[in-house]
């Protein structure tokens, strides 16, 4: 976008003009080569770590600082988008920045900012480290599409001086169009009612507290980076033994994003025995995806509300799980992984919990009755794990790409206790291999007395007993190691 010339008659200047232009970049990583902004320098004037302040607040056009003739202007070529508002906001607060930075040939490219003695400054936020904060959370950010300038806002009856709604202030004005334009209105207006006067104590405390909430969420785009298939395999090879046709098929599910660069419209469902590594095989899904996870329980939610939060009418009013989710998360992308989807039913008069599920599971947006705003659910990721199938409820099975775990066969059992099970005990407790050993008839023993049991807890809990057992003898009766055949693992076991 070039430069824009403006004109300086006097009825242009009771009007914002744009005197710089703005280019659109997702570099999570300032540099020279992909600053944050370009300072006019052809005088060769600016060097790196000079110190001074955004001027020009309504036009938000220069750098001034003080040169070795006195105080110099420098004007601003060009800004990444998502820091618009920002530099806005320094110049009307006089904070004092210093910049680092590197000269170019089209002029001064500035990649870091830093807020140094704050001078005639009085915002508390910039005190506490708030621009460092800011400028992380708006590299982490997407470009906005459309810069369009926010208008202004007349602030007034801040009598409260709180730090905390000073710092949510802030922090509003600056992220400016980084947030979603629904939360960035919401926000607004929760704002004017945390300082309101005409609400109750009650209604303050409540808006002020949903704001907290809602501005240290990052919220994130829809665009995911493609997926390396081999990586993926190696993640589901780290966490689970065998069962190549379940990894292929979760592979095949996700790999979607490589060409798309957006989530699979459908999560999945993993459907098997307890035991069998459902929720492992979630966990490296959410690895692969290189994105936070969090649980929901189902078998102990039976209130909707739980999961949708209480209204603000009530004192004791609070989120809902969900809403949780994503602000110990601290951001919008987040692998839900839904444990026993089959006990999602069992609602007790208020409603149907898994009513509640479908909204969430349809990306279209989820909104909280504490929260009371659409938040976008584009970047959420479902996982659902169940041991019943036939307990789930069509709407939600349709929700779901649906993978069959098997239970493991003896002789996957007899590798997966050998060769991970019982050497994961042995390490952990601080043994040597060659301390604890199994015969084959004794692994064999092992295997026959769990032949009826699904899963492979059961044979850990085996490996700990033996474990166990091992060091009590070698400790306690002095021995080298012991080998246990069937006979001993028989008795001990039986």
């Amino acid at each position: 976008m070039p430069v824009f010339d403006f004109n300086n008659s006097p009825e242009d200047r009771r009007e914002p003009v744009c005197t710089y232009g703005v280019f659109y970049s997702n570099e999570c990583e300032p540099s020279a080569e992909h600053p944050i902004l370009l300072l006019e320098n052809s005088a060769g004037l600016l060097r790196h770590h000079s110190e001074g302040v955004f001027t020009n607040p309504v036009r938000r056009t220069a750098f001034e600082f003080k040169g070795e003739d006195g105080a110099v202007s420098a004007d601003i070529l060009q800004i990444d988008a998502r820091f618009v508002s920002l530099l806005k906001w320094l110049g009307e607060n006089h904070i004092n920045v210093r910049l680092s930075g590197a000269a170019r040939e089209d002029g001064y490219a500035v990649y870091k900012i830093r807020e140094i003695a704050f001078g005639g400054g009085v915002k508390l936020s910039a005190e506490d480290g708030f621009l460092q904060f800011m400028i992380e959370r708006l590299l982490s950010s997407d470009a906005p599409s459309e810069e369009i300038p926010d208008e202004d806002e007349e602030e007034t009856g801040d009598s409260m001086k709180l730090t905390s709604i000073q710092s949510i202030t802030d922090f509003i004005t600056c992220a400016g169009r980084t947030l979603p334009d629904n939360i960035r209105l919401w926000a607004r207006r929760n704002l004017a009612v945390a300082r309101s006067h005409e609400v109750s104590a009650e209604e303050r405390r409540h808006a002020q507290r949903a704001l907290s909430i809602m501005m240290n969420i990052q919220w994130k785009g829809n665009y995911f980076e493609a997926i390396d298939p081999a990586e993926a395999r190696r993640i589901l090879d780290e966490e689970l033994y065998g069962m190549e046709q379940v990894k292929q098929r979760i592979i095949e599910t996700i790999i979607q994003i490589n060409r798309t660069h957006t989530l699979p419209a459908y999560g999945l469902l993993l459907i098997g025995p307890a035991g069998t590594g459902k929720s492992q095989i979630a966990y490296a899904v959410a690895r692969i995806l290189k994105l936070p996870w969090t649980t929901l329980d189902m078998s102990s939610i039976n209130d909707p509300e739980q999961l949708t939060g209480s209204s603000r009418i009530y004192a004791n009013a609070k989120p809902g799980i969900i809403m949780d989710a994503f602000s110990v998360a601290g951001e919008s992308n987040l692998v839900f992984i839904i444990n026993e989807l089959d006990k999602a039913a069992a609602g007790k008069g208020n409603g149907n919990p898994a009513d509640v599920l479908l909204t969430l599971l349809d990306n279209l947006g989820f909104t909280d009755n504490y929260i009371e705003c659409m938040i976008p659910t584009v970047g959420v990721y479902p996982i659902a794990t169940a041991n019943d199938k036939d307990q789930i409820s069509a709407p939600l099975m349709s929700r779901f790409a649906v993978i069959e775990i098997p239970d493991y066969t003896s002789e996957e059992k007899k590798v997966i206790f050998s060769k991970y099970a019982l050497p994961k005990v042995l390490k952990r407790i601080g043994m040597q291999e060659d301390e604890c050993v199994l015969t084959p008839d004794g692994l064999d023993a092992v295997i026959e007395l769990h032949k009826d049991t699904s899963g492979i807890r059961d044979l850990e809990q085996a490996a700990e007993h033996i474990a166990a057992n091992a060091l009590y003898q070698i400790e306690v009766d002095h021995v080298d190691s012991v080998s246990f055949d069937a006979a001993m693992v028989r008795e001990l076991l039986s």
